[in-house]
């Protein structure tokens, strides 16, 4: 069952209109998480939310939205007046126009989401829209309404639903010169570029999400089951830091170490760690896997009697 919707209204293209819902693409509700404890009683953290005068608790019903103009100076603004200035886009997404993805720069890129039509009208009217997008080759870009905020979304189809992708508007990206003007400008030799491309074309391939791991995540799942189990904690040793002296030196190793053939076996692949796995690493059950594998065993034959 796919997760709930983050956002239900109309997707539109001039005057074809649909019911759709927006949901999630991503999730780190996977990764390891944290609380918050006091080191003296071993009890977790509580946050109340308190009058900073007072220091008295304030129920939710009686906090409102405030603008700060200076100091203990505030703009009190509440819901019913924020739902009055609310935007077409909060139920609809309006297509303004079409662009080339290539025009879209990767710091406007903030998360994605998938679209499908909600409920069982409007199919044909969003598969309209989703092939015309197909066969243009192109972005349709639109606003919707999340977190009562506006955002730009570029939506493009992927398999029968649409991708959208919500982005920054250009006062929220800062400009590279106030970070890149102070690199000096270094003339780069034709033998460095070489040997640089030759590592490139030695490690070059296909980008395959699954053959990467979150080592650190790993690391996690290992020290807490470690400390579970009353095991010693060691410190691994931190790698030396090297000062590169000599560039092209260090080229040429580079494409030494990139060439030669790996000593040894192969380490045995690490099985995939499905979502659901993680927390059975942290909290193995006993017995499982035994269970699993009498369940599994043939029954053994009762030996006859030698008469």
């Amino acid at each position: 069952m796919a997760p709930r919707a983050n956002w239900k209204g109309f997707l539109r293209l001039s005057l074809v209109t649909c019911p759709v819902a927006l949901y999630p693409a991503t999730s780190e509700s996977e990764k390891i998480s944290f609380n918050q404890l006091n080191r003296q009683t071993g009890h977790r953290i509580k946050y109340l939310k308190v009058d900073a005068d007072t220091g008295d608790e304030v129920p939710n019903e009686d906090i409102v939205k405030g603008y700060q103009l200076e100091k203990d100076q505030f703009i009190e603004v509440t819901k019913e007046e924020l739902e009055e200035i609310a935007l077409e886009s909060t139920r609809t997404i309006e297509i303004d126009e079409f662009v080339d993805k290539r025009d879209i720069d990767p710091r406007y890129l903030i998360r994605p989401y998938y679209i499908r039509p909600d409920g069982k009208v409007g199919h044909d009217a969003f598969a309209v829209i989703r092939e015309t997008i197909r066969e243009m080759n192109k972005v349709a870009i639109g606003r919707v309404v999340l977190t009562n905020r506006e955002h730009i979304i570029a939506l493009e189809p992927m398999d029968k639903g649409l991708v959208g992708t919500l982005l920054r508007y250009p006062y929220e990206v800062r400009s590279e010169a106030e970070y890149f003007d102070e690199i000096q400008d270094v003339k780069v030799t034709k033998d460095m570029l070489d040997l640089a491309k030759h590592i490139v074309n030695q490690k070059a391939g296909r980008f395959e999400p699954e053959k990467f791991e979150d080592h650190y995540e790993t690391a996690l799942i290992d020290l807490i089951n470690q400390k579970r189990a009353g095991k010693p904690i060691t410190p691994k040793s931190k790698p030396a830091a090297t000062n590169v002296v000599d560039l092209m030196e260090a080229l040429r190793r580079s494409v030494g170490k990139e060439a030669a053939p790996a000593k040894g076996p192969k380490p045995a692949k690490k099985p995939k760690k499905a979502s659901a796995g993680q927390k059975e690493m942290l909290m193995p059950i006993e017995g499982k896997k035994l269970k699993e594998a009498a369940a599994k065993k043939p029954a053994a034959r009762p030996q006859r009697k030698s008469a």
